[in-house]
């Protein structure tokens, strides 16, 4: 496996398989936040001290495989271009505050793509495993079974009264953060999306973009996940998730039950101009090839487009993407550069897809 294959490939194994509700959940996600006992934890490390840890993270981790996960390669931030960094962003694979610091800082990523352990982020590691579709149990199994097998390799930074310690006090405890994608497109057009999202606070969690923290929400995608995780126990944090996201999914399906019903010619008059748009436009702005997407994959959903794929969506959901379309182009481009290759990409792909 080489950082070529990472960088030049938009869809990730992992996401290329089918999973429970995908047409409304894209993806579940668990992160783990750990840090080693005898290292200061990187936040206030100096240059020497979190490269002690660097180097002995890399020490036991490189060609480390763990059970069908195969070998994990190591990628150091900095021997990348802001463009690579960005794709790898872009992908999930690494977080943007990973990619602002490379300063003795690497992300360890299995052949399938489907679990990163990063590397001096704000915490020494910071272990993410991602399933297609809404599969938050078989997230956390497998990320609790990567957590023990590094955990035989480091002595992890414990208390035993307050559990897990780490460098933000919101992720001191279980250390867990737990997440779902959603594309929530019909509670955006009935208006009912503000008033779920008020809701969801009260049950502890929040809506972010979906890059999490600090991110725009584009093309009605958005990140669900916990804020806390001290006083609750990983089972906890992830039924929470899980029965706030359950509900969810029922009020977007009412929602395109309703848009159907009563709204049915006008969302088809979106759906066939968006498609329209992403077909034959010379100019994409990325706001409007998210929305346009968004209506596509919503089309789909409802069975009204029927020569596009999922697969095809989620790949032009990277791939329209700032960096990886600089990368594809193999070009520092410009905004309105960008604007026109975007276009470009988007057409290619979806004639493809209609000559299959």
């Amino acid at each position: 496996m080489s950082l070529k294959k990472f960088i030049d490939r938009a869809v990730s194994p992992w996401m290329q398989l089918n999973g429970p509700d995908d047409d409304i959940v894209i993806s579940s996600r668990i992160r783990l936040a750990r840090n080693l006992s005898e290292f200061v934890f990187p936040i206030i490390a100096t240059e020497s001290q979190r490269k002690s840890a660097f180097d002995t993270i890399e020490q036991k981790l490189k060609g480390a495989s763990y059970s069908t996960l195969g070998t994990f390669e190591p990628v150091v931030m900095s021997n990348l271009s802001n463009i690579e960094k960005r794709v790898l962003i872009e992908k999930h694979l690494i977080s943007p505050n990973l990619a602002e610091n490379p300063s003795y800082t690497s992300v360890f990523i299995n052949q399938s793509e489907s679990v990163s352990i990063m590397v001096n982020e704000e915490d020494h590691l910071r272990i993410q495993c991602l399933f297609p579709g809404f599969q938050l149990g078989e997230a956390m199994t497998l990320a609790n079974g990567v957590d023990d097998w590094l955990e035989d390799k480091f002595d992890y930074a414990f208390d035993e009264g307050r559990g897990y310690l780490t460098s933000c006090p919101t992720n001191v405890g279980t250390g867990l953060r737990a997440s779902v994608m959603v594309h929530l497109p019909a509670l955006a057009l009935t208006q009912r999306l503000n008033r779920l999202a008020q809701v969801i606070n009260q049950f502890g969690l929040v809506i972010r973009g979906i890059y999490g923290e600090g991110s725009e929400a584009l093309g009605n995608v958005f990140q669900i996940s916990n804020q806390m995780t001290l006083g609750k126990s990983e089972q906890d944090i992830v039924e929470d998730l899980r029965g706030v996201v359950m509900q969810l999914i029922e009020q977007e399906k009412l929602a395109r039950r309703d848009l159907l019903a009563n709204s049915k010619i006008e969302l088809e008059d979106r759906i066939y101009r968006s498609y329209g748009k992403l077909v034959y436009s010379r100019i994409m702005p990325s706001k409007e090839a998210a929305t346009c997407i968004s209506d596509l994959r919503l089309g789909v959903g409802l069975g009204i487009i029927q020569n596009v794929t999922k697969r095809m969506l989620n790949e032009l959901m990277v791939l329209t993407q700032p960096g990886f379309l600089q990368h594809y182009f193999q070009d520092q481009l410009g905004p309105n550069e960008r604007d026109v290759k975007r276009a470009a990409l988007i057409r290619e792909h979806l004639n493809l897809e209609k000559r299959q």
